[in-house]
């Protein structure tokens, strides 16, 4: 697959990069949040719009004064402006992460991309019928084995045994491009286009991992890149900073936060 990025436009202004709209975090899972949402500044979104907890706020406005802040009384004032909707990083399994989830499903305008991610997948696979119903044009669901047998409602093993129809299956059920994320990561679109990721390596088996390619797809699918074309690049660039990171960090020491900082030497690759 030939990889470019999106071009910068010399005369150009943070709204046209786009804004990502991150419902993300718990107050256990501040780090989730922060991850997710740094990450698809990093790949050159515009702005990014953290939705959480004031715990969660707190705790990232401490990290980083790069990301717009909104509480969730302010949720559905916004939606409708996000260029692109992320959520389900450390969101949580509680009642309130359901409805939180269940909330911004029912409200986000049918012709926003959305990527769900973690908990977000966990909580669809439990309510199906409120993101199948919404018959969303652009979507991306972002799971792992487990969480691609929760969303099928079949075994783990039945998943590992054929990860590419499992891929197809769940991009068929929900009308949604499917990254399914195992060493070779999957990536299926609706119509059923196939990608199988040559980047990527051990040492990204780490907590936050995830997070920080579900930032790196909503950043590019915020600058107005077709959703398959920057799930793909997102997949990419997300296994080519694992493999920098391995080079100079070894396999052991790698952590989600490592991967974040080598994107400027990824997009330099290109």
């Amino acid at each position: 697959m030939d990889f470019k990025l999106p071009k910068r436009k010399e005369n150009s202004n943070k709204a046209t990069y786009g804004r990502v709209l991150n419902i993300a975090g718990s107050d256990y899972m501040p780090g989730a949040a922060y991850l997710s949402s740094v990450s698809a500044l990093k790949i050159g979104c515009g702005y990014c719009f953290l939705c959480s907890t004031e715990k969660v706020i707190n705790a990232v406005a401490s990290q980083t004064q790069n990301i717009v802040f909104l509480p969730y009384s302010e949720l559905l004032a916004n939606i409708s402006l996000a260029t692109v909707v992320e959520i389900g990083c450390g969101l949580g399994l509680s009642d309130t992460a359901v409805e939180i989830f269940n909330t911004a499903i029912r409200n986000i305008p049918q012709e926003t991309p959305i990527i769900i991610d973690a908990d977000g997948l966990n909580i669809l696979s439990k309510f199906p019928e409120v993101f199948i119903a919404r018959h969303f044009r652009k979507s991306i669901l972002t799971p792992h084995p487990k969480e691609a047998a929760r969303l099928l409602s079949c075994n783990l093993e039945d998943v590992l045994s054929d990860l590419e129809n499992s891929a197809k299956k769940i991009s068929k059920i929900y009308n949604c491009i499917t990254v399914l994320k195992t060493h070779k990561t999957i990536v299926v679109s609706p119509d059923l286009k196939l990608y199988v990721n040559s980047t990527g390596n051990n040492s990204m088996a780490k907590a936050g991992s995830g997070d920080v390619l579900a930032g790196m797809i909503s950043g590019l699918v915020a600058q107005n890149m077709d959703i398959f074309e920057a799930a793909c690049l997102g997949v990419y660039l997300h296994g080519l900073c694992g493999d920098f990171a391995k080079e100079k960090l070894t396999e052991y020491s790698v952590m989600a936060e490592d991967l974040i900082s080598f994107i400027p030497k990824v997009i330099k690759s290109l």
